[in-house]
C-alpha cells in the first residue's frame, strides 16, 4: 500500500510540475504589487472547473458536429479544433476568470490580466495533464511538459494582455472599447489554441512541421510579451 501511494503521488508531481514552474515563473513577473494567495487559489480551482466543464461542453459540440459533418471530412479536423475544442476550453477559462476578477479590488495594475489568466490555465492543464498521465501512463508527460502545458501557457498571456488592456479602458471610462478588448482577449486565444490543435490533430509530415514551427516561435514571442508587460505594467 505504501509503495502504491508513493507511485501515485509521483504521477501526480510529474503532471503537475511544469504548470507550478511556470506559474512561479509568472507569478515573480508581477512586481509592482502580488496578487493575495487567496485569490491565486482561486483561480487555479476555476481552471479546473474550467477543464470539467470543458469536457462537457467538447462532447456536445463533437457531437453535434458530426451530425453536420462527417469525421472523414477534410475540413471536419479544422473545424473541431476551432468551433468545439479551442473554443470550450479558452471560453471556460475565460468565463471562469472574469467573474473572479473583474470586479476584484486586486485588480488594479495592468499585468493582473495575465496572471490572472495564466493562472486559471495553469490550473486548467495541472488537472487535465494529471488525466493524461494516469490515462496514458508517464511517457507522456515529458512531450506534455515542453508543449501543451507551455501552449496553456502561451495562449493565456494573449489572453491576460487583451484582458488588463480592457480593464484599463473601463477605469478610463471608455466602455466600449473594454468591451471590444474583452472579446479580443478570448478570440485570439481561440484562435492561437485552435491553430495548435488543428496541427496537432492532422498528423502529417507537413502539419508535424507547421506545429513545431508554430510552438517555437509562440513561445519566444510570449517569453518578451511578459518581459515587456511586467517592465511596463501601470495601474488600472
Amino acid at each position: 500500500m505504501f509503495l502504491f501511494n508513493e507511485i501515485i503521488w509521483f504521477y501526480i508531481l510529474a503532471a503537475i510540475l511544469p504548470a507550478v514552474i511556470l506559474l512561479v515563473y509568472v507569478y515573480q513577473k508581477d512586481t509592482v504589487e502580488k496578487e493575495p494567495g487567496y485569490l491565486i487559489g482561486r483561480l487555479l480551482l476555476s481552471g479546473v472547473l474550467a477543464a470539467l466543464g470543458a469536457m462537457i461542453l467538447e462532447n456536445i459540440g463533437e457531437s453535434l458536429l458530426s451530425r453536420f459533418i462527417s469525421p472523414e471530412n477534410p475540413y471536419y479536423t479544422m473545424l473541431l479544433a476551432f468551433l468545439v475544442v479551442a473554443a470550450a476550453e479558452e471560453g471556460m477559462k475565460f468565463l471562469l476568470m472574469k467573474r473572479a476578477t473583474w470586479r476584484d479590488p486586486n485588480f488594479n495594475y495592468r499585468f493582473d490580466g495575465i496572471v490572472y489568466a495564466v493562472t486559471v490555465s495553469l490550473g486548467f492543464a495541472a488537472f487535465e495533464n494529471i488525466l493524461y498521465v494516469f490515462g496514458y501512463g508517464l511517457s507522456v508527460a515529458p512531450a506534455r511538459a515542453v508543449t501543451a502545458i507551455p501552449g496553456h501557457l502561451s495562449f493565456a498571456v494573449f489572453m491576460g494582455y487583451f484582458y488588463g488592456r480592457a480593464k484599463l479602458c473601463e477605469g478610463s471610462g471608455r466602455p466600449g472599447e473594454s468591451a471590444v478588448l474583452l472579446w479580443l482577449s478570448w478570440l485570439v486565444s481561440v484562435f492561437l489554441h485552435g491553430f495548435y490543435d488543428a496541427c496537432a490533430m492532422k498528423q502529417t509530415a507537413l502539419s508535424s512541421t507547421v506545429f513545431t514551427v508554430f510552438i517555437v516561435v509562440l513561445f519566444i514571442v510570449v517569453y518578451f510579451l511578459i518581459r515587456r508587460e511586467s517592465n511596463t505594467d501601470e495601474p488600472v
